[in-house]
């Protein structure tokens, strides 16, 4: 693994697992083992190494949930498949709810460029909801199965226990 790979694989586990401002630069470069210059050289600021981190988990993620849309057949298989994939990603030991989520109620609310990065990724979650819905006719139920699915996740992490997502994907089944 390189330098900036280091960084940036450190600081992703981090912010995820601690959050963004109790992760420190020191405890950064402790951590990936590299110098405090190497760190700037790659990301001039701590904010520069956070859109990173979302810019690289949003490609993850839409990817994986594209990816899991795509390996099933029907409409109703597709939604299912993502509340599933949301319960599987739950029962993981260090499931920390939605990373996205976690850096909005962080940051100030001024903060645009990260905030647009937030936006934009769960856009596209709500166009992938839109997009599986459209040949039943029925994309006006994709901000409703949005909502649902990041209240499961929310929910999933203040109760560390996996009902809300089940709870929420029977939800779904009915209105599908």
């Amino acid at each position: 693994m390189d330098t900036r790979e280091r960084i940036t694989s450190t600081a992703n586990r981090l912010f995820y697992t601690q959050g963004y401002n109790s992760t420190g630069i020191n405890q950064i470069i402790k951590e990936a083992e590299v110098a405090k210059s190497s760190l700037y050289q790659y990301f001039p600021s701590k904010e520069d190494l956070l859109v990173e981190y979302l810019e690289e988990t949003a490609k993850i993620t839409n990817s994986t949930l594209k990816s899991i849309a795509d390996k099933q057949n029907t409409p109703r298989e597709k939604i299912l498949g993502l509340f599933d994939f949301l319960l599987d990603f739950s029962i993981q030991n260090d499931f920390m709810g939605c990373n996205f989520l976690n850096i909005a109620a962080e940051i100030p609310q001024d903060e645009g460029r990260v905030k647009a990065i937030i936006r934009n990724q769960k856009n596209q979650v709500r166009n992938l909801f839109a997009e599986i819905l459209k040949p039943l006719g029925k994309e006006n139920l994709a901000d409703e199965f949005y909502l649902l699915f990041d209240a499961a996740t929310v929910s999933s992490k203040v109760y560390k226990e996996l009902w809300p997502v089940r709870t929420t994907r029977k939800i779904v089944e009915k209105m599908i």
